[in-house]
């Protein structure tokens, strides 16, 4: 059956105008998932649903309680602590009293921390020179470095020679959320005001526009969006300086972006998913310090991608092996998570797993875009720091002492303004686009996961430990709910179920009359930022759930 292009919403005829469809008819594919029916409503986040139009919150008090501080910094990863404890030793150091809050969104400090991680050393020395002394996990010397070209049986070694930028040698394997959380408790040691569980839900400005500090979330806010009796309003921290360290695609560094035009002079970011497991191997097998990377198979000549397996001394023979898919790519059926799967059956990396046990699962966004990507990083009344502008030494596959030294000179910055006493508050091609329509692209079959090496989504996401309040509203907000189906559906087959690593995003049949609707399964969500950048429509705006949900990752 096909349908006229008269019958269909205003949007859906402007997407196959778009296309050059020039004929008064809909193609097949489409008309399958298209439905005449109201479009459900599937967000309902105050942020698209204003709350001073809706008539449950009437006589709701939003008053809010405020501290001062002298400089506020969202998100406690590498960049954040490395700003705060710089502060606090510079402080020290010429006998001042700064005082430094920090907030992260995790209900642990380093829960929501997740990385390969083979850590170039130098920026965290320069921060903690005594950090053997003071016992900080960096356990796993690099002894052996490898690198790989894969074919679908075979692997190409390929030399790695003194001077290029991935050689290894002096380099640390860490489980980074156990370093972030030893850096946690240096920097409360010097007097930081740490708040784990606490999320930076909004940007405060002064009338003139400069930022003034941030607000955390709000709690007791059913799902359907109306206050729960046990509704309280979050908390305002007031600042000199905020710094955001949010880490690839924060969300408030999105909404600074716009207001100060920082992308004006620079190259658009571009961005991959990394994908991760931690795995107890056999002992025989155990390589104690060896980095392996390799690029080629199971991913096709025109996606960028490559994978790590590291060999931790963690006291048990423990690896560390991930995957990452660059989110240029363009065909909307492949699913990186189901890619990172197949590749753990290449012959020359399951050997090493057999016999062994997965016991973490995880994904994050990273960047990729390079130098040139790099945004101004200031602007009235604060600025940004580590992975959130982007501090990714692409070619040697490492951000964190990248982000660490930008903490670090961010601090030291700003310490000599505020001594300088004149510093008061009110101062101081995107991957989207690549997608091809799904008509012009060739599902793809990948194998069905064993249970020994490959696995399915779901029981994926249970070792991540993820959690979050049922009874809240949906942080993966839409800006149109009627665009997932009458777009991403009808042209890009949903894409957003295969991109998502946690199985958040569903297409279920409508319960009345035919067609589709999206089904978002928030509690799922491991925090990755994936649909916020390659959702085709850019419809999809990740904002922070209560604080504490999430992943809870151990050393990831």
């Amino acid at each position: 059956m096909l349908v006229p292009l008269a019958k269909l919403s205003c949007r859906a005829y402007q997407c196959f105008h778009a296309l050059k469809i020039k004929k008064n008819y809909l193609p097949l594919r489409a008309t399958r998932w298209s439905s005449t029916s109201a479009v459900p409503r599937i967000t309902t986040h105050y942020t698209i649903y204003p709350r001073d139009k809706d008539k449950r919150w009437e006589g709701v008090s939003m008053e809010r309680f405020a501290e001062e501080a002298d400089v506020v910094i969202v998100g406690a990863g590498p960049a954040g602590l490395s700003a705060a404890v710089r502060l606090k030793q510079l402080a020290a150091d010429h006998g001042k009293d700064i005082r430094v809050c920090l907030v992260e969104k995790a209900a642990q400090i380093g829960a929501h921390t997740l990385s390969g991680a083979c850590l170039d050393p130098c920026a965290f020395e320069e921060l903690f020179p005594d950090w053997k002394e003071k016992g900080a996990p960096l356990n796993t010397p690099v002894t052996e470095d490898r690198f790989g070209i894969l074919t679908e049986k075979y692997r190409i070694p390929v030399p790695i020679l003194p001077g290029l930028p991935m050689n290894n040698h002096g380099n640390y394997i860490v489980r980074l959320g156990h370093l972030v959380s030893w850096m946690g408790e240096q920097a409360e040691a010097l007097g930081v005001e740490v708040y784990p569980g606490y999320a930076a839900a909004e940007v405060l400005f002064h009338e003139d526009g400069s930022v003034k500090g941030i607000a955390t979330n709000d709690v007791g806010i059913q799902k359907d969006g109306a206050p729960k009796t046990t509704f309280e309003r979050g908390l305002e921290l007031h600042a000199k300086v905020t710094i955001f360290a949010e880490g690839c695609h924060g969300h408030l560094a999105k909404q600074l972006y716009k207001k100060f035009d920082l992308r004006a002079s620079c190259q658009p970011q571009t961005y991959g998913i990394g994908l991760k497991e931690l795995w107890i191997i056999d002992e025989k097998k155990w390589k104690p310090g060896r980095v392996d990377h390799t690029v080629g198979w199971p991913l096709d000549k025109h996606t960028y991608g490559g994978s790590f397996l590291y060999h931790l001394n963690e006291g048990e023979p423990l690896v560390a092996l991930g995957f990452v898919v660059g989110l240029d790519y363009k065909n909307p059926y492949l699913s990186p998570f189901r890619e990172f799967q197949r590749w753990k059956h290449h012959p020359s990396i399951q050997p090493t797993l057999e016999g062994g046990k997965r016991i973490a699962y995880g994904a994050r966004a990273l960047n990729e875009g390079g130098l040139q990507s790099i945004p101004k990083l200031t602007f009235p009344g604060g600025l940004l720091i580590g992975c959130s502008p982007g501090f990714m030494n692409v070619p040697k596959i490492k951000g964190t002492h990248t982000a660490m030294k930008s903490g670090a000179l961010a601090a030291e910055s700003i310490f000599n303004q505020l001594t300088n006493e004149n510093l008061q508050s009110k101062t101081i091609g995107s991957d989207s686009d690549q997608l091809q329509a799904a008509k012009d692209c060739t599902p793809i079959e990948y194998p069905k996961p064993d249970g020994q090496i490959s696995f399915d989504l779901l029981s994926s996401v249970a070792l991540s430990g993820t959690n979050h309040e049922h009874d809240q509203p949906a942080h993966l907000t839409l800006k149109d709910d009627s665009i997932p189906v009458n777009r991403n559906l009808s042209i890009y087959d949903g894409p957003e179920q295969r991109f998502c690593p946690a199985g958040v995003y569903e297409f279920v049949p409508l319960e009345q009359g035919d067609g589709f609707r999206l089904q978002i399964n928030a509690q799922n969500c491991v925090h990755c930022k994936t649909c916020d950048i390659k959702d085709p429509s850019q419809n999809i705006n990740w904002v922070v759930p209560e604080g504490g949900g999430g992943p809870a990752y151990n050393g990831m």
